[in-house]
């Protein structure tokens, strides 16, 4: 009995390293609603032996429930585990499953077939090394087909199969399947899609999934399964010059200090000068570190953590690369960017962008154009709405290291998230640095922010009043520097209203252009605390993000936020200039607090309420924060 164990033992070990080895290719489906993606994933799961027989039971038992034609079972049942996707019949989230055969390994991707749900789509493509696209043989190839395969090409998948489903409801008409794959191509033409495999199939059938079919003798090629099976999966990126974004800097003790990551490009050993970026520093690599002992070399593909011979600067973020081939770093680029969020991306509010473990600031400029996925055309745009496509440029707080996203995935693709809510509204891919982010530099200026500030006897501040319109901001801060200057204080009142007669002139009241205005006033003020002024700003300034933009670009204390806090029907009531009459009578469109939200801050330095204070109080409230008789506690909400 011991003598059969041990070999049970090592037969069972022996299976798992042998699936512990197998490579893994991960894959999406994608088309239009009802081609059957769900349908398919379920028989390769069926096929593939991956469904127990609780599951299969359950299968059974659903499928005889929704009635399917001829009793046939119901594989989409398997994937669409959401309860409203079986109620639309529609797949509306990703659905990612596992199975292998005796060769590889899959992890597949159920995405949406909708146009709603695009971003769910790019989502579920941005890791997979092949998708298949589904057509309905009765319906051809439709505009979602055209959609998906041009984000299928726009992310760089490089294994495309075009999979022509239900061909046995007409018959196996090898005329259908040459017509719809003769109408693919010219699209794939159109959008660069250089090659591509075809097959016939039934996914409910079974037919061409895991063996040929009788039924389509004219068919020489794989079924699904076999093609899978024999993709090359991965880059082929160890020729490419080292690249190592660093993940984690590893320092278990005092003795030790690693950079871990998992190698993007090209090959790395022990003496391999290298270069850090941004910073441009070098060294030469000392150790290859992994859990399973040092190494003489690593290639793409593997995670592993170097040490180096000097104690330079090295954070997380940043990129170890071939000392003599680096990368560029940059801090402006063009990009295509994915909008997934439901509120639009409006140019010049800050974002947030995270490129490999990089988190820096970013703003977007208007976009060049946006493209409709469905005719190619490229179209002017203002701003990107839900599941748009745009060619922007990109403006960052610091340089990153990078590579084009046609070039290196890892070091072309970032996310964009919110910096208030901390949820992501968008992803893209970087075509390139732009020329001037290579031909503007700092100059060295011998006279600081410090010298000025001190010859005027005071810190630079930027005091900055939100509030609705009528809420009393402009008499306040009026009122403000008439008290500092008497106290022969340097100041300067940046008025909401003044400011539009000039710099902001070209600017209207649509989101964009309010985030535009706050923009411009925001670098103005900057400039004027560098030249050691106390800078009163007045506007409604309605978003929590341009705000936080303009407390960014200051340092700790230089920005003081000041609430006037006065409810909008008390504000209305005043309605000094008569605009809350025009916006009621639709008169004045987008204004806040009737047809434009106001977001009211969330943690001021100062609160005034008017309707318990004159505007002379309010003033000497604020006077007396900044001369210190009052802590910042005595005004916060």
């Amino acid at each position: 009995m011991a003598h059969q164990s041990d070999l049970i033992t090592r037969d069972i070990d022996a299976y798992l390293d042998a699936h512990q080895h197998k490579s893994l290719l991960r894959f999406i489906t994608c088309g239009s609603v009802d081609d059957g993606k769900s349908t398919l994933i379920g028989r390769l799961l069926y096929d593939s032996k991956m469904i127990f027989e609780d599951q299969m039971a359950a299968l059974e038992a659903d499928s005889r429930r929704v009635g399917t034609q001829g009793g046939d079972i119901d594989f989409a049942l398997l994937v669409d585990g959401l309860a409203a996707e079986r109620e639309q019949g529609i797949t509306i989230d990703v659905a990612y499953r596992f199975f292998s055969t005796e060769k590889r390994k899959f992890i597949v991707a159920d995405t949406p077939g909708h146009e709603q749900y695009t971003r769910n789509m790019v989502t579920g493509a941005s890791t997979a090394d092949a998708a298949v696209i589904l057509i309905d043989a009765r319906r051809g190839v439709l505009t979602q087909t055209r959609r998906h395969a041009y984000l299928v090409s726009l992310l760089g998948i490089r294994h495309v199969i075009l999979a022509v489903n239900k061909m046995d409801l007409m018959g196996w008409s090898q005329t259908v399947f040459d017509t719809i794959v003769a109408d693919f191509r010219a699209f794939a033409d159109q959008i660069g899609l250089k090659t591509f495999d075809a097959i016939p199939m039934s996914a409910l059938r079974g037919d061409n999934i895991t063996e040929a079919s009788a039924h389509s003798p004219w068919y020489a090629g794989p079924s699904l399964m076999s093609l899978l099976e024999m993709l090359e999966v991965g880059d082929d990126l160890q020729a490419d010059p080292f690249r190592l974004p660093v993940q984690w800097v590893n320092r278990p003790n005092l003795d030790f200090r690693g950079f871990s990551g998992q190698i993007a490009a090209g090959t790395v050993r022990p003496g391999d000068p290298v270069r850090v970026l941004p910073s441009g520093k070098t060294s030469t690599v000392a150790r290859i570190v992994t859990a399973d002992g040092d190494l003489a070399q690593a290639v793409a593909g593997q995670s592993i953590t170097l040490t180096l011979a000097d104690e330079i600067d090295v954070s997380r973020g940043d990129v170890l690369a071939s000392a003599d081939a680096p990368p560029e770093a940059a801090d402006q680029f063009e990009a295509t960017v994915v909008w997934m969020d439901d509120e639009p991306l409006l140019p010049g509010r800050p974002y947030l962008l995270k490129i490999g473990a990089k988190l820096v600031g970013a703003t977007i400029t208007e976009p060049k154009h946006k493209v409709n996925v469905n005719t190619l055309e490229q179209q002017p745009a203002k701003r990107l709405e839900l599941n748009e496509i745009g060619v922007c440029n990109l403006s960052l707080d610091a340089p990153v290291a990078f590579a084009p996203y046609a070039e290196n995935k890892d070091l072309g693709g970032f996310i964009l998230i919110d910096r208030i809510s901390n949820r992501t509204v968008g992803a893209g891919l970087l075509h390139f640095a732009l020329r001037r982010a290579h031909n503007i530099h700092w100059q060295a200026l011998s006279v600081d922010k410090a010298a000025r500030a001190a010859i005027k006897n005071q810190k630079g501040r930027v005091i900055w009043l939100t509030g609705l319109s009528g809420a009393g901001k402009s008499t306040i801060a009026d009122l403000v520097e008439k008290r500092l200057y008497a106290d022969g204080r340097h100041t300067y009142l940046l008025d909401g209203d003044n400011v539009r007669h000039g710099l902001n002139r070209d600017l209207g009241f649509t989101e964009e252009d309010r985030v535009e205005n706050i923009r411009r006033v925001a670098e103005v003020s900057k400039l004027m605390v560098d030249a050691g002024l106390i800078v009163l700003v007045s506007f409604i300034s309605p978003f929590r993000a341009e705000r936080r933009l303009a407390r960014d670009l200051l340092g700790p204390g230089e920005f003081v936020e000041v609430y006037v806090d006065t409810p909008l029907a008390v504000a209305e009531k005043r309605d000094v200039k008569g605009l809350y009459k025009k916006a009621r009578a639709g008169e004045l469109k987008n204004f806040t607090g009737i047809d434009s939200p106001y977001e009211a801050p969330e943690a001021p330095e100062i609160v005034v309420d008017t309707t318990t204070m004159s505007a002379e109080d309010a003033a000497e409230r604020i006077v007396a924060w900044l001369d210190g008789r009052f802590s910042t506690e005595d005004f916060s909400i």
